[in-house]
């Protein structure tokens, strides 16, 4: 079954730190959570406090981080997940690093994220269809990328 990730972060040098993180299964189940442990007060991206922070939704979406891992594997169940993301190399980490790291998986998971950019770029850059939700929203981005997988699917 396919999932479609999307997550926001603080990168720095040596550090990506989870802010929020959504899934999005094929058959349009959702998890979105965001990383109760991300200390706003320490991130010097005003980037992410004008453009991330707002959109944020809190109260129970707000999990302690050790906590993310498990709610994943609890909403991906027992089937092998193929995972698909847009821009998919830190979305990947981060995905990773909730289990650990990316040799603490579980057992099935694949060791790699499938990328819808490198889809698009293969067929040429393509026009996807426009976001029309709130950008820079976990959730909002990883359903704009299942809509935006399914237009490619339908274009080849």
């Amino acid at each position: 079954m396919r999932f479609y990730l999307d997550t926001e972060f603080w990168e720095r040098p040596g550090s990506i730190q989870l802010i929020s993180l959504a899934l999005v299964a094929d058959d349009g189940r959702t998890l979105y959570v965001e990383n109760a442990d991300f200390i706003w007060g320490e991130c010097t991206s005003e980037w992410l406090h004008e453009n991330v922070k707002p959109n944020l939704q809190g109260g129970e979406y707000a999990v302690p981080y050790e906590n993310i891992g498990q709610m994943i594997q609890d909403f991906i169940g027992k089937v092998k997940p193929e995972i698909w993301a847009y821009y998919s190399s830190y979305d990947w980490v981060t995905f990773c690093w909730t289990f650990g790291s990316m040799m603490d998986l579980p057992k099935g998971y694949p060791m790699f994220c499938m990328d819808l950019k490198q889809v698009v770029y293969s067929l040429g850059n393509p026009a996807l269809p426009p976001q029309y939700e709130t950008e820079h929203n976990a959730l909002q981005d990883a359903l704009w990328l299942r809509s935006a997988h399914q237009y490619i699917l339908s274009y080849l």
